[in-house]
């Protein structure tokens, strides 16, 4: 059966932009492999982890939210209100972007992991953020 528009919306309102389940599993490997990370940190872009000492700043990406593999999916993910969401899908994209090469320009390493990626292979992304900490060291 369809959700009506208000279920939908009461759904979307409960979406919180910290504290999601992909964060919480790699925060936890993490931890786990030895990092010490910050959260809440007062830095442009609002990472979802940041090692302050190595400047290394880490974004879990929702599939949804920031429009994985966008071109090909765009028309058929959205059957209602597609100029809403498409517009929306593409200012989350745009400020990505822009974060990165803001972040970037100040000294930061991006780190951006698709929740795919997290929820498949977490050990991966620990491995994948272990190689931007040693790079920031040399």
């Amino acid at each position: 059966m369809k959700p009506t528009r208000e279920q939908v919306h009461y759904t979307m309102s409960r979406v919180r932009s910290s504290g999601s389940v992909i964060e919480k599993q790699l925060g936890t490997a993490l931890w786990k492999a030895g990092f010490r990370y910050r959260k809440q940190y007062s830095i442009f872009g609002k990472p979802d982890f940041v090692l302050v000492s190595r400047r290394v700043v880490i974004f879990c990406d929702s599939e949804f939210w920031h429009g994985y593999q966008w071109g090909s999916k765009a028309k058929a993910a959205f059957k209602s209100n597609q100029e809403y969401w498409f517009a929306k899908i593409e200012r989350n994209r745009k400020r990505d972007r822009k974060v990165n090469k803001e972040l970037e320009r100040e000294g930061w390493t991006v780190l951006r992991f698709w929740e795919h990626e997290i929820s498949s292979n977490v050990d991966d992304c620990v491995h994948r953020v272990r190689q931007a900490v040693q790079a920031a060291q040399q």
